[in-house]
Protein backbone atom coordinates (compact mmCIF):
# COMPACT_ATOMS: atom_id res chain seq x y z
CA UNK A 1 0.00 0.00 0.00
CA UNK A 2 1.07 3.60 -0.90
CA UNK A 3 1.98 5.77 1.85
CA UNK A 4 0.85 2.87 5.07
CA UNK A 5 1.51 4.66 7.97
CA UNK A 6 0.31 2.33 10.57
CA UNK A 7 -0.15 -1.60 11.27
CA UNK A 8 -3.39 -2.97 12.41
CA UNK A 9 -3.12 -5.61 14.96
CA UNK A 10 -6.64 -6.13 15.41
CA UNK A 11 -8.37 -7.80 18.45
CA UNK A 12 -10.13 -11.34 18.49
CA UNK A 13 -13.50 -9.60 17.13
CA UNK A 14 -11.29 -8.69 13.98
CA UNK A 15 -11.75 -10.03 10.69
CA UNK A 16 -8.83 -11.85 9.93
CA UNK A 17 -7.91 -10.37 6.39
CA UNK A 18 -7.47 -6.83 8.68
CA UNK A 19 -4.88 -8.71 11.65
CA UNK A 20 -1.63 -7.35 10.73
CA UNK A 21 -2.75 -5.24 7.60
CA UNK A 22 -1.20 -1.95 6.59
CA UNK A 23 -3.49 1.31 6.52
CA UNK A 24 -3.44 4.57 5.89
CA UNK A 25 -4.84 7.81 8.44
CA UNK A 26 -7.89 9.27 6.73
CA UNK A 27 -7.03 12.87 7.09
CA UNK A 28 -9.29 16.04 7.53
CA UNK A 29 -8.34 19.22 5.31
CA UNK A 30 -6.16 20.93 7.89
CA UNK A 31 -4.24 17.35 7.70
CA UNK A 32 -4.96 16.41 10.82
CA UNK A 33 -6.27 12.51 11.46
CA UNK A 34 -9.85 11.66 12.23
CA UNK A 35 -9.73 10.75 15.69
CA UNK A 36 -13.03 10.11 18.48
CA UNK A 37 -13.87 10.78 21.70
CA UNK A 38 -13.19 7.25 22.46
CA UNK A 39 -9.57 6.85 21.06
CA UNK A 40 -11.21 5.43 17.66
CA UNK A 41 -9.70 6.08 14.52
CA UNK A 42 -10.62 6.97 10.90
CA UNK A 43 -8.33 4.52 8.64
CA UNK A 44 -8.10 3.50 4.79
CA UNK A 45 -6.66 -0.49 4.15
CA UNK A 46 -5.13 -1.19 1.04
CA UNK A 47 -8.23 -2.68 -0.19
CA UNK A 48 -10.08 0.57 -0.10
CA UNK A 49 -12.06 -0.46 2.79
CA UNK A 50 -12.47 2.30 5.25
CA UNK A 51 -13.20 1.69 9.23
CA UNK A 52 -13.01 3.12 12.60
CA UNK A 53 -10.41 0.97 14.11
CA UNK A 54 -9.36 1.04 17.76
CA UNK A 55 -6.40 3.79 18.34
CA UNK A 56 -4.52 1.84 20.93
CA UNK A 57 -4.30 -0.94 18.62
CA UNK A 58 -2.88 0.61 15.81
CA UNK A 59 1.26 0.79 15.55
CA UNK A 60 3.18 3.45 13.78
CA UNK A 61 5.65 2.28 10.66
CA UNK A 62 8.98 3.47 9.88
CA UNK A 63 10.19 5.16 6.54
CA UNK A 64 11.91 1.79 5.94
CA UNK A 65 8.57 0.27 6.05
CA UNK A 66 8.98 -1.68 9.35
CA UNK A 67 6.81 -1.11 12.50
CA UNK A 68 8.79 1.08 15.33
CA UNK A 69 8.98 0.43 18.93
CA UNK A 70 9.42 -3.45 18.68
CA UNK A 71 13.18 -3.58 18.98
CA UNK A 72 13.43 -4.62 22.09
CA UNK A 73 16.85 -6.87 22.67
Amino acid sequence: MQNAEYIYLGDRMTDPKLKGAACRAVRRTDGKTIRGRNGSMLVQFSDGRVCVVIGRRLRKRNAEGDKTGDSVP
